[in-house]
């Protein structure tokens, strides 16, 4: 099997298992995204999401959270971890959204890297899920998930995006970090991946040979 193949399987299998693959992060503007991936730093989805339904209720544009005062922030995403140093970012990052683009998010990676709080994880989600501009999202499940399946052999986020930018096609880029969410919450679990319902196992280089060893254990102990 070619590295062609292998990767024409991968995604036509996980979409096949994951048709609604999208992000699992409660958003209806693009500053709320913004706003919900800095919340998301060591807190999980599920909690962001309850979160933020107060907060953008209270502060339905990035203007007015743009003049909220950060003690305000902070008690309304106390729950959240590292609360006091997110509400500094989501002020900040705000603040600066209005004072220099006009209250957008602008559409080019170096820009939004420039926004307190936002490093190429949240700035490639940005672009790919609010422009629409082909981005790759190197989070712990896609680096982890990645590596398993045998597309890049780096730990480093940057490399494995890189690496993945290299074998996968293009269109494929934005949904390829959902599919990674989607599978290493439901099947390829880190503490315990569930290769034998993989969709992929065909394909996996962790789960194929994981199989291969299960099969000759089993031959050797009869």
């Amino acid at each position: 099997m070619n590295r062609t193949e292998q990767v024409e399987q991968v995604l036509k299998n996980l979409h096949r298992h994951y048709p609604d693959a999208t992000c699992t992060l409660d958003f209806a503007a693009p500053y709320q995204l913004l706003v919900a991936a800095i919340l998301s730093a060591q807190c999980t989805d599920a909690r962001v999401n309850i979160i933020t339904k107060q907060l953008f209720r209270n502060y339905p544009d990035v203007n007015s959270l743009a003049a909220a005062p950060v003690s305000a922030i902070e008690d309304e995403i106390r729950s959240c971890g590292l609360f006091r140093n997110k509400a500094r970012n989501i002020s900040a990052s705000a603040r600066l959204l209005v004072a220099e683009h006009n209250g957008h998010l602008p559409a080019d990676r170096d820009q939004l890297l420039a926004l307190p709080g936002v490093g190429r994880k949240i700035a490639n989600l940005i672009l790919g899920d609010c422009h629409g501009i082909p981005a790759i999202v190197v989070d712990t499940h896609c680096l982890r998930i990645s590596k398993l399946i045998g597309f890049t052999e780096h730990t480093n986020p940057l490399k494995v995006e890189q690496d993945l930018a290299a074998i996968l096609p293009e269109p494929e880029w934005i949904s390829y970090g959902h599919l990674m969410v989607a599978h290493g919450r439901e099947i390829c679990i880190a503490r315990r991946p569930e290769c034998n319902i993989c969709p992929i196992l065909p394909w996996c280089q962790f789960g194929s040979s994981s199989a291969a060893e299960a099969v000759t254990g089993s031959a050797g102990g009869k």
